[in-house]
């Protein structure tokens, strides 16, 4: 079992009540006992329970490794969020699980969902980053107009995933093993052709996901696995 604690330091620390409760409570671990822990900024640290307290259970440290797990690239993905929640949130579990650096929901042209629970989406991450033993916790930002978004500057291979008519490439030919990739995927409706053009005037490649029309999340993921097989 992988414990988050994004605040470890020192020799010493103490789980959060939550992650103490789990520990004594659930996983009934004793004085003694062996776990590991992440700071979720790629820290991996061994440790040993010297006091199993539900509440405060006191750990030791006994081995720490920086960078764990650290890929050869970044992998940014700019999505507009689905109307129904629990698709997001699949779509953000299932890309943390896999591997993803940075999110940014997206407010465009034909979103249907304005507003986001960014703390409720930062522990399905949380639940994600500890499920799949990954020592990485996604940066999610805040919902940001489509057309903002592009100025931002980025690093990196930009794409923007659309179905409409375009010289659309393949993804996996847009990417290059390595490098640092950002890719944007729109609404239940698509991007509208207009935020289309924004993208390809800010520097972004059109790439397509494939035959099929997928929904906003299952393209997402894809994204995220077209990005993950291309640096394998």
């Amino acid at each position: 079992m992988l414990f988050y604690t994004p605040d470890i330091q020192g020799l010493q620390y103490a789980l959060s009540e939550e992650e103490s409760a789990h520990a004594v409570r659930v996983l009934r671990l004793k004085v003694g006992d062996g776990i590991t822990m992440t700071d979720g900024k790629g820290g991996w640290y061994g440790a040993r329970i010297v006091e199993a307290h539900p509440e405060r259970c006191e750990t030791e440290i006994t081995e720490q490794r920086t960078e764990y797990g650290k890929r050869p690239y970044r992998l940014h993905i700019g999505i507009a969020p689905t109307k129904n929640m629990d698709r997001f949130e699949w779509f953000i579990e299932k890309a943390t699980e896999i591997g993803i650096d940075e999110i940014t929901p997206l407010l465009c042209e034909r979103s249907e969902r304005k507003q986001i629970h960014a703390e409720r989406l930062q522990r399905v991450m949380i639940a994600a980053m500890k499920q799949s033993q990954k020592a990485y916790l996604p940066q999610l930002n805040e919902m940001t107009p489509f057309a903002r978004w592009l100025e931002i500057p980025k690093q990196g291979i930009c794409c923007i995933a659309h179905c409409n008519d375009g010289r659309r490439q393949p993804l996996k030919t847009a990417c290059q093993p390595g490098r640092d990739a950002v890719i944007a995927i729109g609404p239940e409706g698509d991007f509208s052709m207009r935020e289309v053009t924004q993208a390809i005037d800010c520097g972004f490649q059109e790439i397509s996901l494939g035959a099929s029309r997928l929904r906003t999340e299952t393209a997402g993921v894809a994204a995220c696995l077209g990005a993950y097989f291309q640096n394998s």
